[in-house]
């Protein structure tokens, strides 16, 4: 089976992104199906290149058992050949994902990520950069419910073993 390659997307690749990117490796690799995937994720934005998550982020991540180890990059052109999914985390970074890849078809590709989000389908991650820890863990349990759901789909549409269906 050819690996199926997933890429999560935000403005500057420090906070929604890394952790969205983490949480999906962990789960993956609780599913038993590391084999089958590749993940990464970048922002639209040049801010942070090079850079490690925010400290916010990552002490969020480590508070719900998750390891980040990620360095920012830009979103480029090559990344839409690159990657059979893009989940970006809300509709501006959705609409810049798709103004960069214009002549390119992105259909069954790209998906907002709470698309597969089952309390709140279509709507966005918010990003947390500007507030609290609070603001951390919201986003940290809309992307746990998220990935569920997202890889329920992915377990269906590839015939992945089924045996860890949570929904």
């Amino acid at each position: 089976m050819k690996t199926i390659n997933v890429l999560f997307v935000c403005l500057g690749n420090i906070c929604r992104s890394p952790l969205a990117e983490a949480l999906f490796k962990h789960k993956v690799n609780e599913r038993g199906w590391s084999k089958y995937f590749y993940a990464d994720s970048c922002g639209t934005s040049n801010y942070h290149i090079g850079d490690p998550p925010d400290r916010r982020t990552i002490a969020n991540a480590r508070k719900n058992g998750i390891e980040i180890n990620h360095r920012g990059r830009q979103l480029s052109r090559d990344d839409f050949n690159r990657f059979d999914y893009i989940l970006a985390m809300d509709k501006e970074n959705y609409a810049d994902i798709a103004a960069l890849a214009r002549g390119i078809s992105l259909n069954d590709k790209l998906f907002l990520m709470r698309h597969f989000d089952p309390q709140a389908s279509g709507t966005e991650v918010p990003d947390p950069y500007y507030g609290n820890e609070e603001g951390f863990q919201q986003v940290f349990d809309i992307l746990d419910r998220s990935l569920e759901g997202f890889l329920d789909y992915l377990a269906v549409k590839h015939s992945l073993p089924h045996e860890h269906l949570k929904r």
